[in-house]
């Protein structure tokens, strides 16, 4: 892939992304929570609109995959400090579901990673909905306070799509981009031993 095929808008806003990290983690660490809170939305709608452009102009990319996965992984770990420096006792009474969300998603990355040796890239159809939901759940979270409702509903679809994308990893036998969800996997494997 060319250069110029890598600059794009949908890869330009997650290097935005890449590129915020640092400064939405400065914020954070120091105590900014208006400024920490808007840029912090700024990257979840970023995060949402790179894949909506992608796909409209048609630049889907195995490197853009790749950049977005990364910079998700950034703005996952924003969420999880500014929920720790700014908004813990909204989560006390919540501790056992956010720690099965945060240990079900650690244990996809690192699956990925000690079988693939990179970042899952997979981009399947419940991970997307669970990243709008979640970056809904943590706009609202920020910008008006905790609705326990939401919260629920962000945690079980989370774990549902976590569980999807382990089992996808277990399945596959390398990483791979746009895999859409499990009932498609088992298709193709299906397709494949039959043809």
């Amino acid at each position: 892939m060319h250069i110029k095929e890598k600059i794009n808008i949908p890869n330009l806003l997650s290097f935005y992304r890449l590129l915020a990290f640092p400064v939405i983690l400065f914020l954070a660490v120091s105590g900014y929570k208006q400024a920490f809170a808007v840029l912090i939305v700024i990257n979840l709608v970023t995060d949402v609109l790179d894949g909506m452009i992608a796909r409209m102009l048609g630049q889907q990319t195995e490197f853009g995959a790749r950049i977005d996965s990364i910079a998700d992984m950034g703005t996952y770990f924003l969420v999880f400090v500014g929920i720790w420096l700014f908004k813990r006792a909204d989560f006390a009474p919540h501790m056992l579901s956010l720690s099965i969300f945060i240990g079900l998603l650690v244990a996809a990355l690192t699956l990925s990673l000690i079988k693939f040796g990179r970042f899952p890239s997979l981009h399947l159809y419940s991970w997307k909905i669970g990243g709008y939901i979640q970056g809904t759940f943590f706009f609202i979270l920020f910008a008006f306070g905790f609705f326990t409702p939401f919260y629920y509903l962000m945690i079980v679809w989370g774990i549902l799509a976590f569980l999807e994308h382990i089992i996808i990893q277990l399945i596959i036998p390398e990483m791979r981009t746009n895999a859409k969800g499990l009932y498609w996997v088992l298709k193709e494997q299906k397709h494949r031993e039959n043809g």
